[in-house]
């Protein structure tokens, strides 16, 4: 007792005592404020507002760090996508590459062919030359001896005219086989030229074979990365990737156009054909991520609510009975946005909810968004991912302004806080 006394006479000059006057139509009481019972007050009071602060500062904070990472998740994805773009592109690059090889070392072994082929002949003229000069030569001495030893025919300038004819055959036969042996050395030269320019093209083409297939596989690579997190995010949601994938294919089937005939070269090689066969499995992997992104695109990711909010609720139960979704908590006429892409089939007032939006997307998705204190759109009407459907309020079984979110697959209530994570880990 002497404690509070001393202490209220220490305060008392800072926090005089006050007296709350109670007036009634027979009496008046009052009150007495002590210096130490104000004091309670204020420190009190001065918590509950430091408090405030922090924890709407932490808030702020928060909410700025999400949409940076989003915007940072979404710069990655944009580079992601030019790098493989620029792979892709580097890719067609070196496949014409590749082909211009093969052909120059189609034509580099026609060319080795004919300069074989010539040889062969050249090789052939040059022995039947080489035979008829020795006919010609055996011919030729026989006369000479006939004429040594008829030196009594009265004829004797026939076989002189005989002897000369024979020399003017052989001097255009030697002409002729040396033309040959030249000609055979050309050929020779010409063909080893042109082996030399097949085992150019075979070494730039094994070159560029070698070089596409690293680009390919960093494609492969790439492609092979960006699936999984789809994957693990369909999962995460209780879908099941290959029935969202067969959906999306039936929906986007259409193909056509006129088809012309294709050519295919008969000296390609077993490099080649596996390089084909793996940009194939790009193809068919790229095909998969591009389906993957337009279910994506279709799914309920988006945040309901843009502003500043406080969870107040998490999925699952609460006080003894089953909560189906999450509670955001802000004033009163804060925007509401929808989550996806969808149509409306329910925009009224229900029990528990209050005013209530339904919103149904495909892929046998759902969203509910309850409390609201207004409804801005009407049954039927087509929404898109962010668009404006109505105001936070505090309708319906509430003890305050707040959002009541949904999230439903196939009828089933999951946890929201499932999509919204999967789609901070994709996009």
């Amino acid at each position: 007792m002497g404690i509070t006394q001393g202490l209220n006479s220490v305060l008392e000059r800072w926090l005089p005592e006050q007296r709350l006057f109670l007036k009634s139509d027979c009496s008046t009481r009052f009150v007495r404020l002590s210096p130490s019972t104000q004091l309670v007050a204020l420190s009190g009071t001065a918590f509950v507002f430091g408090w405030a602060i922090i924890a709407s500062s932490i808030l702020a904070i928060d909410a700025i760090s999400a949409h940076g990472s989003r915007d940072q998740a979404r710069r990655s994805q944009d580079a992601f996508e030019e790098r493989l773009a620029d792979l892709s592109t580097e890719r067609d690059n070196r496949a014409t590459e590749a082909l211009a090889a093969q052909n120059r070392y189609s034509v580099a072994l026609d060319q080795v062919s004919q300069m074989q082929s010539q040889l062969l002949e050249s090789e052939a003229r040059r022995r039947e030359l080489e035979t008829g000069i020795g006919a010609v030569q055996a011919r030729l001495q026989t006369e000479i001896k006939d004429r040594a030893d008829d030196t009594r025919s009265a004829s004797a300038g026939t076989p002189d005219a005989q002897a000369a004819d024979l020399q003017v055959a052989f001097d255009i036969l030697s002409d002729e086989l040396k033309k040959s042996a030249d000609d055979r050395a050309d050929a020779v030269k010409v063909a080893a030229d042109a082996r030399r320019t097949a085992d150019a093209a075979t070494l730039e083409r094994d070159q560029v074979i070698a070089r596409n297939d690293e680009i390919l596989t960093q494609i492969e690579d790439a492609v092979t990365i960006s699936v999984k997190p789809f994957d693990d995010m369909f999962r995460s949601v209780g879908m099941n990737p290959d029935k969202v994938l067969s959906t999306i294919r039936e929906g986007y089937s259409g193909e056509g156009g006129p088809l012309n005939p294709v050519s295919y070269s008969s000296s390609g090689n077993a490099q080649i054909g596996q390089g084909e066969a793996k940009a194939q499995e790009i193809m068919i992997t790229l095909d998969k991520v591009n389906s993957y992104r337009i279910a994506a695109e279709k799914m309920p990711l988006a945040m309901p609510v843009k502003a500043a909010f406080r969870y107040t609720s998490p999925f699952g139960r609460r006080w003894g009975r089953g909560h189906e979704g999450i509670d955001m908590a802000a004033p009163i006429g804060t925007s509401v946005f929808a989550t996806g892409d969808g149509t409306i089939t329910y925009a009224g007032w229900q029990r528990g909810y209050g005013n209530l939006i339904k919103i149904q997307h495909e892929l046998g998705t759902e969203t509910r968004y309850g409390h609201l204190s207004k409804i801005k759109v009407k049954v039927g009407q087509k929404v898109s991912r962010g668009s404006l459907i109505g105001a936070m309020g505090n309708t319906g079984r509430s003890t305050g302004p707040h959002l009541h979110y949904e999230v439903r697959v196939n009828g089933n209530a999951v946890n929201p806080m499932t999509f919204i994570k999967a789609a901070q880990n994709v996009f």
